[in-house]
């Protein structure tokens, strides 16, 4: 891992996600926890102060340093126990059916292997498990399809992987989910490239 992305980018990510109006769509996707929860892409502990109250633990990975080292100060804060693995979502070290719910906030965009790691979060939920997601990705918008892809390396070199163009509520539903649903829409104060947003939920 480069020393821009151990260092430089997770400050940089924890700027420009660390706002307000993004802050209240995490809060509504994470009101819908409940049980033995698995945050994959944990980055600074952004979702920490969003839980509900009743979520005390919860077990999290994320494979840079630099973001874990900058979440100890919110862990802290919110006195949630995290069980953190320095690790990617790919291969989970995790029995199947092990999770309640699974929660993924700006994170299926930059994991390069993004269908293992969704099959994987299908296997460690348990029967009627919860997936819940809030995730930036390809516009329905032709015109802003094409800049997404134009902009495409820009963006993978600047925010370490970090793709535009998902088509997230394909690649959820590409799974064997029971029922998948999701509400698109574009993000206020962020540019239509960078803030189509999916946020929903995938039941086992």
């Amino acid at each position: 891992m480069s020393w821009y992305a151990r260092v430089i980018f997770p400050r940089l990510c924890d700027f420009m996600l660390n706002q307000p109006f993004v802050a209240r769509h995490r809060r509504e996707l994470l009101a819908q926890v409940q049980g033995e929860v698995l945050e994959i892409g944990f980055g600074t502990g952004l979702n920490l102060p969003c839980y509900p109250d009743h979520v005390r633990k919860i077990t999290t990975v994320d494979p840079n340093v630099g973001m874990h080292r900058l979440a100890q100060r919110r862990i802290k804060k919110t006195g949630i126990a995290v069980d953190h693995r320095v690790l990617g979502g790919e291969r989970l070290p995790f029995e199947d059916a092990a999770f309640d719910c699974v929660v993924s906030t700006f994170t299926l965009c930059s994991i390069e292997h993004v269908e293992q790691t969704l099959a994987e979060v299908y296997r460690v939920l348990k029967p009627s498990g919860r997936f819940l997601f809030l995730e930036h990705g390809l516009s329905p918008e032709l015109n802003v399809q094409r800049w997404q892809r134009r902009l495409n390396w820009l963006e993978m070199r600047l925010a370490d992987g970090c793709r535009l163009d998902r088509n997230i509520r394909a690649l959820v539903a590409a799974q064997p989910f029971a029922s998948v649903s999701v509400d698109q829409f574009d993000m206020e104060r962020v540019p239509r490239t960078h803030g189509h947003m999916y946020r929903g939920m995938a039941s086992k």
